[in-house]
């Protein structure tokens, strides 16, 4: 019966059904329009995993320079000669270490070129104004891509739905020329602007659970930074209290 249909169609000039989807012939056979829609979707879907790959690999180079830091920063005698040996590193608690010493030398030599005696409380007060300003400005650069990959997972579902849009009205433009509404004069454009909706979902689904888990990411290293900075805080306090 098979073979009979073959010939059959063989005969009338018609190729066989095909067997299964075929997405590089629907991207292919879409209007114009659509296929403007699937490749600036693809182009997003490319740069989302891409930020996901890149953050992902950041992150975990975040935590280990952190953690090797930390752990000689809190075994030294002198804080300033190691932030001066070790503060420029690319490195975020070497930083908000270097911002608050910084502030401490300003203070000390505030004080000592000023006729009054160190005002321990205020100097307190600017030491945790600069840690917190650079935990801010560690987290602010941490999350700076992250912003895409909330756009595409916000966007991407509409813009590829305005493809199905538009490849539905092409359908239905079709019906209107050809005078012919049976399924095999529908089904193809339909197919090809579904397509789109399909390419949405694949930009956006990846880019909102990556949006998600980056964004806990960034805030647990930005509450351990805050906990490095309280700490070292807290003994630049207790050398305060010695001046």
């Amino acid at each position: 019966m098979n073979q009979f249909s073959l010939l059959v169609g063989a005969a009338s000039g018609l190729a066989p059904a095909p067997q299964h989807l075929n997405p590089l012939k629907l991207f292919l056979d879409a209007d114009i329009v659509v296929q403007l829609v699937m490749t600036g979707l693809l182009l997003a879907s490319i740069w989302v995993w891409t930020i996901i790959i890149s953050f992902t690999l950041r992150m975990a180079g975040v935590k280990r320079r952190c953690a090797a830091f930390e752990e000689e920063f809190w075994k030294t005698d002198n804080f300033d000669q190691f932030v001066k040996d070790r503060g420029r590193r690319d490195i975020p608690s070497a930083r908000i270490a270097a911002a608050a010493m910084a502030e401490w030398r300003s203070s000390m030599r505030s004080a000592k070129a000023g006729s009054t005696a160190l005002d321990r409380d205020g100097a307190r007060q600017r030491l945790a104004s600069a840690m917190e300003s650079q935990v801010s400005q560690e987290a602010d650069d941490l999350a700076d891509r992250l912003n895409f990959l909330a756009t595409v997972g916000s966007v991407a579902p509409f813009v590829g739905l305005f493809g199905t849009v538009w490849g539905i009205m092409n359908s239905f433009f079709q019906i209107g020329q050809q005078q012919n509404s049976s399924l095999a004069v529908v089904a193809p454009g339909i197919s090809e602007a579904l397509f789109a909706t399909a390419i949405g979902l694949f930009a956006a689904i990846p880019a909102v659970i990556a949006y998600n888990r980056f964004s806990h990411g960034v805030n647990a290293l930005e509450a351990r930074f805050q906990r490095f900075a309280d700490k070292f805080h807290a003994s630049l306090s207790r050398e305060l209290e010695r001046s």
